[in-house]
């Protein structure tokens, strides 16, 4: 049986897990139900629990004192969570880049699971990188960043401090610098294709170089993408198992 200190402390942890298990990729989608979402939560929960020194909580949190340690485990869970969504964040906006370039920014398409609609080669390359966080394990790098804050951000001891502060907007701003490596390739190539557009507009003012090079340019960009996605595949797999180090990161800048 429980002691009432041991199931506040539980309950403390569900919500940690429960809230980056909300706010991370594949866990967070909408697709997979609630119901799953809170049992895989508790299983966590109650192994964490089992495996994590609780010493160090000397007294048993009441009242107000609960509420203000809930908060805090709530943002704490929210934002090892939401970290690990810049990378696919960055995917999906090079895919965006990429699709614009290509001549596919009308082609829009829905995402039941996100309920907005995007860009066709950015739900491409998102869902791509969705298969290989699983395929390399990614969803254990978020377990156990998970573990690991246990022991370096004590329950109720989350504090905004500088170093989140930096970690954040350096793993924010690296967005738009991952999403244009991703895209550079093709960005590169249409923009040589411009160029000759220019030119041949200018040699040839009564061609219609629009109509023209359109069909052209949206076979070549479909082309390059299948060509060189093996090359993605490697970045992408790159990127993914260095945010597991920038997880670790920014938990040792939440707990100093």
């Amino acid at each position: 049986m429980f002691s009432v200190k041991e199931f506040i402390i539980l309950f403390l942890i569900f919500l940690r897990i429960s809230s980056a298990f909300v706010s991370a990729p594949f866990f967070g989608n909408k697709i997979i139900p609630v119901v799953v979402k809170l049992f895989i939560s508790l299983v966590v929960s109650y192994i964490i629990f089992l495996s994590t020194d609780h010493s160090a909580v000397k007294e048993v949190p009441t009242g107000w004192l609960l509420f203000v340690y809930s908060i805090k485990e709530v943002i704490t869970g929210l934002i090892i969570g939401f970290t690990l969504q810049f990378v696919f964040f960055a995917v999906s906006y090079a895919g965006t880049l990429i699709g614009f370039e290509i001549g596919l920014n009308m082609a829009e398409v829905f995402n039941p699971s996100e309920e907005v609609s995007s860009n066709v080669i950015g739900e491409l390359l998102y869902y791509s990188a969705i298969m290989i966080f699983l395929l390399i394990n990614g969803h254990h790098y978020l377990i156990r960043a998970l573990q690991q804050s246990f022991n370096v951000i004590g329950i109720g001891m989350f504090s905004f401090q500088e170093p989140l502060y930096q970690t954040m907007i350096r793993l924010a701003g690296s967005v738009f610098v991952i999403a244009v490596k991703i895209a550079t390739p093709i960005l590169i190539s249409f923009f040589l294709i411009n160029i000759a557009e220019g030119i041949i507009s200018r040699m040839i003012p009564n061609m219609q170089v629009f109509f023209v090079t359109q069909p052209l340019k949206l076979g070549l960009g479909l082309f390059m993408l299948g060509l060189i996605s093996p090359v993605y595949i490697y970045m992408i797999k790159n990127l993914l198992r260095d945010y597991e180090n920038q997880l670790y990161l920014l938990i040792n800048s939440m707990g100093s």
